[in-house]
């Protein structure tokens, strides 16, 4: 009786996990929109995916950089607004996303203790498209802010 008790309860678990994946408007494929959107700099052609890993939620970017190089970093963590590492961002170590409301979340980077860049992510009434608004500081010193565009796939 007691291993049904525990193999039901973590079976809620799990379901429960899988459940509050399928209800984020984030999960998913979204590609950038360039039309859209309002860039200082020149990087292009990102694909953003988000998606379950365990309890904790995997971000992957992949994309083209200001020289022409590939760009790919991968980030997994929660959106609970605490720090986690970050692969791959010449810009930051760690990155934290916390939950604004069902449809928003902020968005800080840092590299070596220090704030790189902050944002918000808000994801359209309808699902289909998101809007990226950040701001961090170039390498002359002059604080810049990006509105990306991206549409679900």
């Amino acid at each position: 009786m007691k291993t049904k008790a525990i193999a039901l309860t973590i079976s809620l678990v799990f379901v429960s996990v899988a459940m509050g994946f399928q209800n984020d408007p984030n999960i998913g494929t979204w590609k950038l929109n360039e039309a859209k959107s309002k860039f200082a700099g020149k990087a292009r052609n990102q694909t953003v995916v988000y998606e379950a890993a365990g309890d904790q939620t995997k971000v992957t970017v992949d994309g083209v950089d200001e020289s022409g190089g590939a760009v790919h970093s991968e980030w997994t963590g929660k959106f609970d607004g605490k720090d986690y590492p970050v692969t791959g961002d010449a810009n930051s170590d760690v990155r934290s996303y916390r939950k604004v409301n069902a449809r928003t979340l902020a968005l800080t980077a840092k590299k070596g203790g220090k704030t790189t860049l902050t944002g918000r992510i808000v994801i359209s009434r309808d699902g289909k498209s998101r809007t990226v608004t950040t701001t961090s500081t170039n390498a002359q010193g002059k604080k810049v802010t990006n509105v990306v565009f991206y549409d679900k796939q």
